[in-house]
């Protein structure tokens, strides 16, 4: 169901169902998307104990450093279930107010990956080091990026927020956000699972 029928459950017609339909052509998005990730994560798991002569990834986790970056990721999914209640409600300021929480939140995770990033560097395990330091950076890189095109999408739909207001074709816009969202979270998770928590532990 598109967010505008849940917003007017008792209006239908040919807009109605052409949202509906974009809608669904996102979740085949997002299934091919999980067919990546899943294909990144076997990759990770044949290619861990390559380490040749490298740091592993693992020696050089920071077990608050990445506790941060969940929890800035969670909340963020958090602020972001906020701002679809509040455009179910059809609150224009509230959707842009936790919009824009999100959108620090999301900065804020992405800032703290890079800098993980550039310090594995410095220690000398950078993506060039090791099949298992390759793994990991594209595995995690390619989270991080997709983190990235949400927090520029977040940017261009509170702009049409402001502009165009809660309309159709905006709210349509922003159930797909939300969808897109929420699965980098589940991706996270997964990563944390998979990834950071063998390590560190």
């Amino acid at each position: 169901m598109s967010a505008d029928v849940a917003v007017n459950p008792q209006r239908r017609g040919p807009e109605d169902e052409a949202y509906e339909e974009r809608a669904f052509g996102f979740w085949l998005y997002l299934m091919t998307d999980a067919i990546i990730f899943a294909l990144l994560f076997a990759t990770y798991v044949v290619m861990a104990p390559n380490v040749a002569s490298a740091p592993s990834p693992q020696s050089l986790f920071d077990i608050w450093h990445v506790a941060g970056e969940t929890a800035l990721l969670l909340v963020s999914s958090l602020t972001f279930g906020i701002a679809t209640i509040s455009m179910i409600q059809r609150k224009k300021g509230q959707v842009l107010l936790w919009l824009a929480i999100t959108f620090v939140l999301g900065a804020g995770f992405v800032a703290m990956e890079v800098m993980e990033f550039a310090g594995m560097i410095a220690a000398g395990a950078g993506p060039g080091g090791s099949g298992s330091l390759s793994a990991f950076f594209t595995l995690v890189g390619t989270h991080g990026l997709h983190v990235t095109m949400g927090l520029i999408w977040i940017i261009i739909l509170g702009l049409q927020v402001m502009v165009k207001g809660l309309t159709m074709p905006v709210t349509s816009r922003l159930f797909r956000l939300g969808l897109f969202w929420h699965f980098l979270d589940i991706v996270w998770i997964g990563i944390f699972s998979v990834v950071y928590l063998p390590g560190i532990m």
